[in-house]
């Protein structure tokens, strides 16, 4: 998210409750037993909370497979890649609609990630499915509320600046993953899950890199 700490002061309305979660994860991509939650938790700041019901978040540079609850969002689309104003149009949604800040943002990389130079859509998450209603926002047009039914990912923990580096960094140790793990199928386009605000250092932020995935149906004999 290119938006300068200035821009981000005057934009964001909540506290800054920061706070360090112990338990950094290995550096090389391992995959984790895909039917065992994650126990391992990363060392992150902690800006605001998660929409309701969503697991926490996973450990660095380990493969994870979780599951996320049916949940609504406010989404818009990128204009050239200008990440920034994607992030202004969705705070002046939630600011226009009283809707609390959470964390994580989340951003869509459809097509081919290795032609693309940033995410094709950003949304911010309701803390819970019942706020609002669903449709396009009245005073803008661009961003649209949706409800997004229950998904399963492949998920890694990375850290680094929300930008492609850091989404291969990511997007490729999954790809290998998945290769390894024919039991699960992609089922979806692959995306980031960025929790941290412009405050926060580079070498610092965390996020999560994901492909939605299913179980691939048993081969009949």
């Amino acid at each position: 998210m290119r938006i300068t700490a200035a821009r981000m002061a005057l934009a964001l309305a909540i506290p800054l409750a920061i706070s360090l979660t112990a338990g950094a994860g290995p550096r090389g991509a391992q995959a984790a037993d895909p039917d065992t939650p994650a126990t391992k938790k990363p060392t992150m700041v902690s800006e605001a909370k998660l929409p309701d019901g969503f697991p926490p978040p996973g450990p660095v540079g380990e493969v994870i497979v979780k599951t996320y609850p049916t949940h609504r969002l406010a989404k818009t689309r990128a204009e050239a890649g200008a990440d920034d104003k994607m992030f202004m149009k969705l705070f002046g949604h939630i600011k226009r609609n009283d809707i609390a800040m959470t964390a994580p943002v989340t951003m869509d990389w459809a097509g081919d990630p290795a032609e693309r130079k940033g995410p094709d859509t950003m949304a911010f998450l309701y803390a819970k499915p019942d706020l609002g209603k669903p449709g396009p926002d009245p005073a803008d047009g661009s961003v649209i509320v949706e409800d997004v039914p229950e998904v399963t990912v492949a998920s890694i923990g990375v850290r680094g600046a929300y930008g492609k580096k850091t989404f291969k960094a990511g997007h490729e140790p999954l790809e290998a993953w998945l290769q390894a793990h024919p039991e699960w199928t992609v089922a979806g386009p692959p995306r980031m899950l960025a929790y941290n605000s412009p405050f926060v250092p580079w070498f610092a932020k965390y996020a999560e890199v994901q492909v939605p995935v299913r179980r691939t149906p048993p081969t009949t004999p």
